[in-house]
């Protein structure tokens, strides 16, 4: 094996470890460990540490699954997610996703740790792996006509039905709605159990394609840049031009006095 492994360059065998795969890396560190080489040593132990950090991440994801059985027991278990509370424009999104145990989505998480990119390639997986997907979108003026408790048990409400699903236990992130039957509440949840995550990342995904659409219909008001939220510029925005439709009056009121523009 010396001589084998001392043939190649100590620059090839460093470039065999940073492209290996996951699944390669254990044989190909324990081939290399002997050679001298810094070069080589260097790229072992870089390996072994890609090599942790994905089982590490392997563990993470395979507890939100252990989490989802656990918690939403057996039968067809249904998890909620919103985005959209905070905002000052632009719809409250729910999403409502039902997962099966296998085949696993590796990097599910919490969408808000996700980055923009990351969101768009797991939303696709999860549109090919879900046993039922449902989304409901409660726009600006019926917020201020209800209020958000009520959106939210609206939303929460639509959202599962439209799965299409008769769901035995409804596991949602945050604190209790009284939404739906059978509704059960985890803080954190969108971090802690698959189908949850994968509501909050389906729910970013096509709320932020939604503000994105608007952005195109109400220019000047940075709707992709902030989602809706009140950042600088969207504020600026709204004292210079004052309310759109997508806007919620009841939450602009720190900003000017009510008026729409369209």
């Amino acid at each position: 094996m010396a001589n084998q492994t001392s043939s190649l360059s100590a620059a090839h065998v460093a470039a065999v470890l940073g492209s290996a795969t996951i699944e390669e890396l254990p044989a190909l560190c324990e081939r290399y460990a002997s050679d001298p080489r810094k070069q080589v040593q260097q790229a072992v132990e870089r390996a072994r540490r890609r090599l942790g950090r994905e089982q590490a991440e392997h563990e993470r994801v395979e507890l939100m699954y252990r989490e989802m059985r656990e918690l939403g027991g057996e039968g067809v278990v249904i998890g909620v997610d919103e985005v959209g509370r905070g905002s000052v424009a632009g719809p409250l999104t729910v999403c409502a996703v039902c997962l099966p145990s296998e085949p696993i989505i590796w990097g599910l998480n919490d969408s808000k740790k996700l980055t923009p990119s990351r969101r768009e390639v797991l939303a696709a997986r999860i549109a090919e792996v879900a046993q039922g997907i449902g989304l409901y979108h409660v726009p600006a003026h019926r917020i201020d006509d209800i209020g958000m408790a009520a959106a939210l048990r609206e939303a929460v409400a639509g959202a599962v039905r439209d799965t299409g699903l008769t769901p035995t236990c409804v596991l949602m992130d945050g604190n209790p709605l009284g939404a739906v039957p059978h509704e059960r509440d985890i803080v954190h949840g969108d971090a802690r159990v698959a189908c949850i995550a994968a509501a909050s990342i389906v729910a970013k995904v096509a709320r932020d394609a939604h503000m994105v659409e608007l952005d195109a219909l109400y220019p000047g008001y940075h709707f992709a840049e902030s989602k809706g939220y009140a950042s600088p510029e969207h504020i600026a925005a709204i004292r210079a031009h004052g309310l759109t439709e997508e806007h919620r009056v009841s939450f602009c009121g720190n900003f000017l006095e009510t008026r729409r523009l369209f």
